[in-house]
């Protein structure tokens, strides 16, 4: 049994808010196991609901079509939500029941351990983006710690508003670039630490080497202070004029 297998069985046990009374089937998520990208979005629907899975209903359908335009499948990635059992009628999740999902979330994100998670929707986007609106961030990244979060509308906002449609679409299409950006990072990392790393071997030789310098001034400026009492003496000794 994977350890994500022994989550999702803890996570069909749970009953940390109300949600779980009138649930049919929890959602917890599906996907591969060590996937790049994971993206997040709100609640399960009624069609998740029935089947046990994210994002199987027509937003799903959608979600799919975003995939094949920059040459995935939903196996090759991972697919969550915020909460895992669907709030009645479709509504909006409430702060405590993110907040008692909350958990789940971060062991899965913890196991998964993706180079990009890609926000569905405003309620995603404000753990990640906090203080944000989603249509002034959507299509932009922020990165911490060495993960990059993607901020995108959640697909189900085309199904209402047409006009979105592309507007999703253009977004997803920066995702492979994005990605490869996030996997440079690690190599430029290593090239700044190198550097940074020869910077402080200088440094501390530099610094070991004038502790280890006698007290007083250095031979060096010792024969240069030398070299110019010489010339000093030289230019104060009266010059014998050549009998010749």
């Amino acid at each position: 049994m994977s350890n994500l297998t022994d989550l999702y069985e803890k996570i069909a046990k749970c009953d940390a808010c109300r949600l779980c009374k009138q649930r049919k089937r929890v959602v917890p998520g599906e996907g591969r196991e060590d996937a790049d990208i994971m993206f997040i979005g709100e609640a399960p629907g009624w069609h998740e609901d029935q089947q046990g899975r994210p994002f199987v209903g027509p937003a799903g359908q959608f979600l799919d079509e975003l995939l094949q335009s920059i040459g995935l499948k939903r196996s090759e990635v991972y697919i969550a939500n915020v909460v895992k059992c669907r709030p009645p009628s479709n509504r909006d999740p409430l702060p405590d029941e993110i907040g008692a999902c909350r958990k789940w979330l971060d062991r899965q994100m913890e196991l998964i351990n993706p180079k990009m998670i890609v926000t569905l929707g405003r309620y995603s986007m404000a753990r990640f983006f906090p203080g944000a609106t989603i249509s002034k961030v959507h299509g932009t990244v922020r990165t911490n710690e060495g993960v990059t979060y993607f901020a995108m509308y959640h697909p189900a906002a085309a199904l209402h508003q047409g006009s979105l449609r592309g507007v999703i679409m253009e977004d997803m299409l920066k995702i492979p670039s994005f990605l490869t950006q996030t996997e440079a990072v690690p190599e430029e990392s290593k090239l700044q630490n190198a550097k940074k790393a020869e910077k402080t071997e200088k440094i501390e030789k530099v610094e070991k080497g004038a502790r280890t310098e006698k007290p007083g001034k250095t031979e060096k400026v010792q024969k240069v202070e030398k070299a110019g009492k010489v010339e000093n003496i030289e230019k104060a000794e009266p010059k014998q004029l050549s009998m010749f």
